[in-house]
């Protein structure tokens, strides 16, 4: 996971090479623990997430603190869950890895736990393709004789197949999720290469 990632005018993060977006979701709490900065170690913040074939991006709808955005690399997520609380609204958990600076050492950072809450709406079409995409990119990362440990570049998971994956999605009519049928195209053409943001990371 990494902080503020850089992000188009309109809030959609820059994308890498070869990254297809998959959906938009508004209307979601998320919630992070261990973020330097932030009251207490832990971020809250309603806003949207974004999700690709190689990551999901939060970004928020008023920064927190100096704090716009999340970026979770699909593969440094771990001990994902949907929950579906009796009293409360439903939310997918789980664990996520820190993205590390080349020049520092993974022992000084620490593995965070997140939330995502759905608070506006069902999450019907949000949670199988979140799932799904998951499954594929740990898959992939098996196939390319990484075993089950991190791959050392989250990018090589735009190989996995997401167009076969969206022309088979349920779209749940009470989920306000946006599917890009179509990939996005902002003003700017740029495209990220690397997945090092030093100055950024946690």
């Amino acid at each position: 996971m990494a902080l503020n990632p850089q992000l188009f005018p309109n809030g959609m993060p820059v994308p890498f090479m070869n990254e297809i977006s998959v959906l938009a979701r508004d209307g979601v709490e998320f919630e992070v623990d261990k973020i330097p900065g932030a009251h207490g170690g832990n971020f809250k913040a309603k806003g949207t997430i974004y999700l690709s074939n190689i990551r999901m991006v939060f970004v928020a709808n008023k920064p927190v603190g100096n704090i716009t955005a999340f970026d979770m690399p699909l593969l440094y997520v771990h001990g994902e869950k949907f929950n579906q609380p009796i009293f409360f609204c439903n939310n997918v958990s789980g664990l996520v890895e820190p993205v590390v600076p080349e020049n520092q050492h993974r022992a000084l950072y620490s593995t965070h736990s997140f939330k995502i809450l759905f608070k506006e709406g069902g999450c019907g079409t949000f949670v199988p393709l979140f799932f799904n995409l998951i499954t594929s990119v740990r898959r992939y990362n098996e196939l390319a004789g990484s075993g089950p440990e991190l791959q050392v570049d989250p990018l090589q998971a735009a190989q996995t197949p997401v167009d076969e994956m969206m022309r088979h999605a349920y779209v749940d009519p009470n989920d306000p999720t946006r599917i890009f049928l179509q990939q996005p195209t902002p003003e700017s053409q740029l495209r990220r290469r690397t997945y090092h943001p030093v100055e950024d990371s946690i």
